[in-house]
């Protein structure tokens, strides 16, 4: 049965939405950084998203010459709308018009390829106040994000118990914690 994977980039104080840093990752990008999320964009999976990531990261896709763009667009993409109309500019994509609710439950029923979140903040409070994420991996960034931003994600969500999975330290900053959702 397929897992829904929610990937968040974060910093200590739970904030998401990068801030108003000079440059990507809080400033922390770099080639550990980079070299992990190759490894992670490598592995098999469906991205999810919501209308707002979508058209963001279809327009850096379209712009933009990173390499991990091309593998971006190879992987299979759903993205959760009742606003985008096909076709949409963005290779491999689907649209999903049904509430998440509805679709998330019969999507796992389909294979074993996990689908992994990609941005989409409401998206994923839907996801989680549904009882539909089955892992969490959250990236922490050192940085403190303060007053800045819309407030943390998970702000206002139901509790939830979560069982530590697994660890990496990455270039001796950022740490990933993996998460089993109960």
């Amino acid at each position: 049965m397929r897992e829904l994977i929610v990937d968040y980039f974060s910093t200590l104080d739970g904030f998401g939405d990068g801030g108003p840093q000079p440059s990507a990752y809080w400033g922390y990008d770099g080639p550990g950084l980079q070299e992990w999320l190759g490894r992670k964009l490598a592995e098999d999976h469906i991205l999810v998203m919501g209308a707002t990531s979508y058209r963001m990261m279809a327009e850096f896709v379209a712009e933009g010459d990173d390499p991990s763009f091309q593998r971006m667009t190879e992987l299979p993409k759903l993205v959760f709308s009742k606003t985008l109309q096909p076709p949409l500019s963005w290779a491999n994509t689907t649209i999903v018009d049904e509430p998440v609710e509805i679709a998330v439950p019969a999507l796992k029923q389909l294979d074993d390829l996990p689908m992994v979140t990609l941005g989409s903040p409401t998206l994923v409070r839907s996801l989680f106040e549904h009882g539909l994420v089955d892992r969490l991996r959250v990236t922490l960034f050192p940085a403190m994000h303060g007053r800045e931003g819309e407030g943390p994600l998970f702000t206002k969500l139901p509790y939830k118990q979560l069982e530590l999975i697994g660890t990496e330290v990455i270039d001796d900053r950022l740490v990933s914690l993996e998460y089993r959702v109960s």
